[in-house]
C-alpha cells in the first residue's frame, strides 16, 4: 500500500475530532470502539446482577456507579446496552439528563416510550418484542415478532379492531393492568403503518394525539391534572408487562444539573429518589445510577431519609478506575483498528501514527478516558495540525448524529425552545430583520400560566420597543393547543407586542376555541405570527444546542460555543431565527402537517362486530407460519 495514500487519509480524517464523548446516539445507535477489559469489574456487575434476578435469587437489585467526569460511565452504559440487544437477555431503558427536575416522572415516561422504540435483539423494537411477548402469552404460541408484523397489514386494514380483540385477550391473563390502553397503545406498535406505530409510541409516551387517530386506534387521550403521579403509575405498569417477559435495566446518566427543582433538590438527589422509588416498584431487574463521587457524598447522602435511598440504589457501590499505560494502549489500539479497516489500510504499526511510547507516558498520568480520546483528537496527524476551532468537529458530529435522531426531539417543545433561544442569545446585540435584539427572558407567570409560552425576546425595530413572546407548540391535543394560543394572545399580561408561534401541525378545525384564539393572534390587532416549524430549519440550532448542553464534557466554554455560532452565522442566517423577527404575515403558513389524514385505516369503514373479528384474528394467527 502507498505511504502517500495512507498520510492522506490520516490528514483527511480524524478518526476522533468531536467523538470524545459519549452520547446518547452512541448508546442507542453506533457504540464507541470498546476495549472490554476497561472498567469491566462494572458491566460484570450488571451482568451478574442480572443473573441473580434471572434466576429468581433476587428481586431488583440497585447498583450505584460513581466516577469523576468523562471517566468513562457512559462508556460502561453504552458496553452494557449493546451486549444486552446483542444476547437478548434484558431490555434496556436509559433516562441521560432530563429538562425539567420538577416533572421527571413525566421525563421518565417519556424516556420509557423512546428506549423502548429503539431496536432490541429481535432487529424489531423493544416494544413489538414486548406486543409480540403478549400475544404469545395469550394464545399459547410462539410466533416471532416479524411474522406478527408480516401479517397484520391485511388484518389492520380489514378492520381496526382487530387491536381491541388481541387487548381483549392478553387483559384475560393480565387482570392486573389498570388502563388498558396501555395494552392496546402496545398492540398497535405492531401496525405495518409506521405512522401509527409512532402514533402509539408517542400515547405511550405520555403525548395526546390527535382525535381522529385515538378514535381509530382505541386510545382515550388524557388531560390530567396530575401528570406526574399519571406518568408515574404508567410507568410502572409497563414495568410489570416488561418484567413478566424479561428482567428490565434500567439506567440514570448523566443527570447532572446545574438547575433544582422547587423542593430545593439536585438533579442527582432528584434521580437517586427517583431510582429508590423505581426499585420498590419493579419486579424484575436492574436500576443502574451513575452519578459523581462528590454527588454521592455531599447530595445523595445528605438526603432526608438517605438510608432508605442509599439501602435501594447502592445496594452494590462499583468505583470507575483510571487508566494505566496498558489501558490507553489498548484503548487508542481498538480505536485505531476500526478506523484503518473502515479505510480499508494496514497501518505499519496498531497505534500509527502516534508513539506508543507517548501513549505509554500518557498512561503513568493516570488519565481519564475523555483526556485520552482527547489528546488523539488533537494530535492525529503525521505533521503539525494547523489550528481549528474546537467547536467545529463536535457541531459537525452533532449534525451528523440529528440526521437519524431529529425526530427524537422535534416534539419536545421544551427542547425545541432551548434550541431557539441560545439562537436568540448568539445574536443578541445585532440587528436582524431590522429588530436589534437586546435580550432574551422567561416569561414572568402565576403557576396556572407556567410553561406555555417559552421565552420573550427584547428589541428595539425603528426606535419602538418590541417584546415577542414565542410558544413552541408540537402536540397534538386540542385542549392544551387551546390553552396555548389562550395565553399567547394576552399581551399586557405577558407584557407583549407580539406573540409567535412555532408550530409543523395544522390546527384542528374542529376546535372552534382554539381556531378563534389563533385568529386573534393572526389579526391585525395583534399582529401575531405563525411561523413554520421544518427539521432542516430547527437542526443547525438544535446541534448548537446540544453542543452547549455538554460543553463541559468537551472541556468548551460558553463563549467558545457563542463565538462559534456567530463566526459561522448559525443562527443569523436561520430561517427560523428571521422568520420570528420579521414582520409577520398574519397569515397561516403552507406546508403545515395534516395529522388527521392517513389512507391506510378508516374508523368506520368495517362495520364488522366484535365477535366477527375475533374469529378473523383467530384465522390470521392460525395461517402465521404454516
Amino acid at each position: 500500500m502507498s505511504n502517500d495514500l495512507l498520510i492522506d487519509i490520516i490528514k483527511n480524517h480524524n478518526p476522533f475530532a468531536g467523538k470524545f464523548v459519549v452520547t446518547n446516539h452512541n448508546i442507542w445507535h453506533q457504540g464507541f470502539p470498546d476495549v472490554p477489559s476497561l472498567n469491566a469489574h462494572a458491566s460484570d456487575a450488571v451482568y451478574e446482577a442480572l443473573e441473580k434476578v434471572r434466576s429468581g435469587e433476587r428481586r431488583v437489585i440497585g447498583i450505584t456507579m460513581t466516577a469523576e467526569r468523562g471517566l468513562g460511565k457512559s462508556h460502561v452504559v453504552s458496553r452494557i446496552r449493546h451486549s444486552l440487544q446483542d444476547n437478548g437477555s434484558a431490555l434496556f431503558i436509559c433516562m441521560n439528563q432530563c429538562d425539567d427536575l420538577n416533572h421527571i416522572k413525566s421525563e421518565l415516561l417519556r424516556t420509557f416510550a423512546n428506549s423502548l422504540k429503539q431496536i432490541g435483539s429481535k432487529g424489531v423494537s423493544q416494544w413489538q418484542e414486548l406486543a409480540t411477548a403478549l400475544v404469545n402469552e395469550a394464545y399459547k404460541k410462539d410466533y416471532t415478532p416479524q411474522q406478527l408484523i408480516n401479517q397484520f397489514p391485511g388484518a389492520f386494514a380489514k378492520n381496526p379492531k382487530v387491536a381491541e380483540v388481541l387487548r381483549d385477550k392478553v387483559l384475560s391473563i393480565k387482570p392486573d393492568i389498570e388502563n388498558p390502553d396501555i395494552l392496546t397503545a402496545i398492540i398497535w406498535t405492531l401496525s405495518p403503518d409506521p405512522a401509527y406505530e409512532v402514533f402509539a409510541v408517542r400515547w405511550l409516551s405520555g403525548s395526546n394525539i390527535p382525535q381522529s387517530k385515538a378514535d381509530v386506534m382505541g386510545l382515550a387521550n388524557i388531560n390530567s391534572k396530575n401528570q406526574e403521579v399519571e406518568s408515574f403509575n404508567t410507568v410502572r405498569q409497563i414495568l410489570d408487562l416488561l418484567s413478566d417477559y424479561k428482567p428490565v435495566v434500567v439506567c440514570f446518566d448523566e443527570m447532572e444539573s446545574a438547575h433544582i427543582n422547587d423542593a430545593g433538590l439536585t438533579g442527582q438527589q432528584v434521580t437517586a429518589i427517583l431510582g429508590k422509588d423505581l426499585c420498590d416498584k419493579i419486579k424484575k431487574g436492574v436500576v443502574l445510577t451513575s452519578v459523581y463521587p462528590d454527588s454521592w457524598v455531599h447530595e445523595i447522602k445528605r438526603l432526608p431519609y438517605a438510608e432508605s435511598v442509599i439501602d435501594r440504589i447502592g445496594q452494590q457501590v462499583v468505583d470507575l478506575k483510571h487508566l494505566n499505560s496498558d489501558d490507553v494502549v489498548a484503548l487508542v489500539s481498538k480505536w485505531l483498528e476500526e478506523f484503518y479497516k473502515e479505510k480499508g489500510v494496514t497501518p505499519p504499526h496498531s497505534v500509527y501514527p502516534f508513539d506508543e511510547y507517548k501513549l505509554r507516558a500518557l498512561g503513568k498520568e493516570r488519565p481519564i478516558v475523555r483526556k485520552v480520546l482527547q489528546w488523539c483528537a488533537d494530535n492525529f496527524n503525521v505533521t503539525k495540525p494547523g489550528a481549528t476551532n474546537p467547536v467545529e468537529a463536535i457541531y459537525q458530529e452533532q449534525l451528523t448524529v440529528l440526521d437519524t435522531t431529529i425526530q427524537d426531539y422535534i416534539e419536545n417543545n421544551a427542547v425545541l425552545a432551548q434550541a431557539l433561544r441560545l439562537g436568540f442569545c448568539a445574536v443578541k446585540g445585532e440587528v436582524v430583520e431590522k429588530v436589534k435584539v437586546e435580550d432574551i427572558i422567561d416569561i414572568q407567570a402565576k403557576s396556572p400560566d407556567k410553561g406555555y409560552i417559552n421565552l420573550k425576546i427584547v428589541g428595539k425595530e425603528n426606535g419602538k420597543e418590541v417584546k415577542i413572546g414565542i410558544a413552541v407548540l408540537q402536540d397534538s391535543g386540542g385542549m392544551i393547543v387551546q390553552a396555548t394560543l389562550k395565553r399567547l394572545i394576552r399581551y399586557e399580561d405577558f407584557d407583549l407586542t407580539r406573540g409567535c408561534l412555532i408550530r409543523s401541525k395544522e390546527i384542528n378545525k374542529g376546535a372552534a376555541r382554539a381556531q378563534q384564539y389563533l385568529s386573534d393572534l393572526l389579526s391585525p390587532a395583534l399582529g401575531g405570527e405563525w411561523v413554520l416549524l421544518k427539521s432542516e430549519d430547527i437542526k443547525p440550532l438544535l446541534a448548537a444546542h446540544l453542543v452547549m448542553k455538554a460543553r463541559e464534557d468537551y472541556e468548551l466554554s460558553e463563549e467558545q460555543v457563542i463565538d462559534y455560532i456567530r463566526q459561522k452565522r448559525i443562527a443569523v442566517d436561520n430561517y427560523l431565527i428571521r422568520e420570528i423577527l420579521s414582520d409577520p404575515s398574519g397569515q397561516v403558513p403552507t406546508g403545515l402537517v395534516d395529522e388527521d389524514v392517513i389512507p391506510e385505516v378508516q374508523a368506520t369503514q368495517n362495520p364488522t362486530g366484535s365477535d366477527d373479528v375475533g374469529v378473523m384474528v383467530d384465522n390470521l394467527l392460525a395461517k402465521i407460519g404454516l
